[in-house]
């Protein structure tokens, strides 16, 4: 065991001047635990790639103009495969590398504002009344209330997954989003009601008990994220519905809420992004190509100058 230790101790001092030394002070920083647990296990993935590529990269060698150039050329090699996994890495790194410039680490962080070589529209993912209709008809009945869950809380498929009945109290949802921390309370609406209360009179007429969480698998157990998008990925390709996925409900759900004349904070005050985020999304990604919005602006017009 002392020779272990010995050794051990001697690798960390050959590797202080190395970046080996910052990736793992990151991983082991409050910076790096107080990230939500799925953002944790990707980072930690990351890293790993990382570690393997630059982790004896000398630190003093961040002050080289060239560096940049080195981890730049690193993101292109990793985006021949997928240039969203490379932003994503060379993003950690970023993070890393900013980290550490703060604490005094590392004398530079080449990574800053590089850009991104992924770029993606979902301004015409959203889900169609079409498209909720033909997966309700298609998709069994844990899976179809899933899909009213979603669209009317707007919360992330994580949180959703973990949601348990206790957190339902009959007219409105609780929760603390695993992302950012925030508690949100989410009004029921009428359809979202009636799907809860559904599920729940099949559990007592099954004679089941009923499971911790609001959304289970046929067995009654907790989905596994890993599960619930093979199941869900099933359910819409025997229901034809296709460009949109699950993460597009959440969009979707904005959407609706902004034909229906909610405002930006009310918007927030539900699906729990801050009101900068909102008007981001409803700007760049959603409301830019959608008709219904541009419809419900005409007749409010009209009844603006219908006479009274």
């Amino acid at each position: 065991m002392a020779s272990y230790n010995a050794a051990v101790a001697g690798r960390r001092k050959r590797n202080e001047d190395q970046l080996i030394s910052i990736l793992d002070a990151f991983e082991a920083s409050t910076d790096f635990a107080d990230l939500a647990d799925r953002t944790r296990k990707d980072y930690r993935r990351l890293l790993i790639v990382i570690e393997r590529e630059f982790g004896n990269f000398p630190i003093a060698a961040l002050e080289d103009r060239r560096t940049r150039g080195e981890f730049l050329a690193w993101r292109e090699r990793l985006a021949v495969k997928s240039r969203r996994q490379a932003d994503y890495a060379f993003a950690v790194l970023a993070r890393t590398l900013s980290w550490a410039y703060n604490r005094g680490l590392v004398p530079l962080n080449p990574c800053e504002r590089p850009g991104r070589l992924y770029r993606a529209s979902r301004s015409e993912n959203i889900w169609s009344k079409a498209d909720e209709a033909a997966f309700h008809a298609a998709a069994s009945p844990h899976l179809s209330l899933a899909l009213t869950l979603a669209l009317w809380t707007g919360q992330r498929q994580g949180d959703l997954l973990q949601l348990s009945w206790s957190a339902y109290n009959g007219e409105t949802i609780r929760l603390r989003q695993n992302k950012t921390k925030m508690a949100i309370e989410v009004p029921v609406g009428a359809p979202l009601k009636a799907a809860l209360q559904k599920t729940l009179d099949r559990y007592r007429s099954d004679n089941v008990p009923v499971p911790e969480t609001i959304l289970a698998t046929e067995r009654g157990t907790a989905w596994t994220e890993g599960g619930f998008r093979a199941s869900w990925r099933k359910a819409c390709i025997k229901a034809g519905v296709k460009g949109v996925t699950f993460h597009d409900l959440r969009g979707t759900a904005v959407t609706r809420l902004a034909i229906a004349g909610a405002t930006v904070p009310e918007i927030a005050t539900i699906t729990g992004h801050k009101l900068k985020e909102v008007g981001s999304i409803l700007d760049a990604h959603y409301m830019s190509r959608d008709r219904a919005l541009g419809q419900a602006a005409i007749r409010k017009l009209e009844e603006s100058n219908s006479p009274k």
